[in-house]
């Protein structure tokens, strides 16, 4: 018979409740995108919509571990969050911001050398 969170919870010590969120956040820290999206109650279906793909397309891209950092950018946009990367360094962390939006060249005209 299934046992109430709540009084499993209540039963706990305060070093396992400590324990179980520490583990809880680590996991939510880290996902795949699969589980992302389920995490925030999409299907492939309502994505897909979202980003006027076939839902066969939202699965295709959820299988990969290789894709362009602007495909994967919009998926995240259409979950409702803002992709961001960044190097962890030794001493620190480097957000990289080289990869904003998508910029067009600027046009060359007549005359002009860059």
């Amino acid at each position: 018979m299934a046992k109430n969170f709540r009084l499993l919870h209540e039963k706990m010590s305060t070093e396992a409740r400590d324990r179980a969120q520490e583990r809880a956040e680590g996991m939510m820290r880290e996902m795949a995108l699969d589980e992302l999206r389920a995490a925030l109650d999409l299907t492939q279906e309502q994505l897909a919509e979202i980003l006027r793909v076939k839902q066969a397309a939202i699965s295709k891209v959820e299988r990969r571990s290789d894709m362009f950092i602007s495909t994967l950018r919009k998926i995240i946009e259409a979950m409702g969050a803002e992709l961001e990367i960044r190097a962890i360094l030794a001493d620190g962390v480097v957000r990289i911001n080289q990869f904003g939006e998508i910029r067009k060249p600027r046009a060359v005209t007549a005359g002009t050398r860059r």
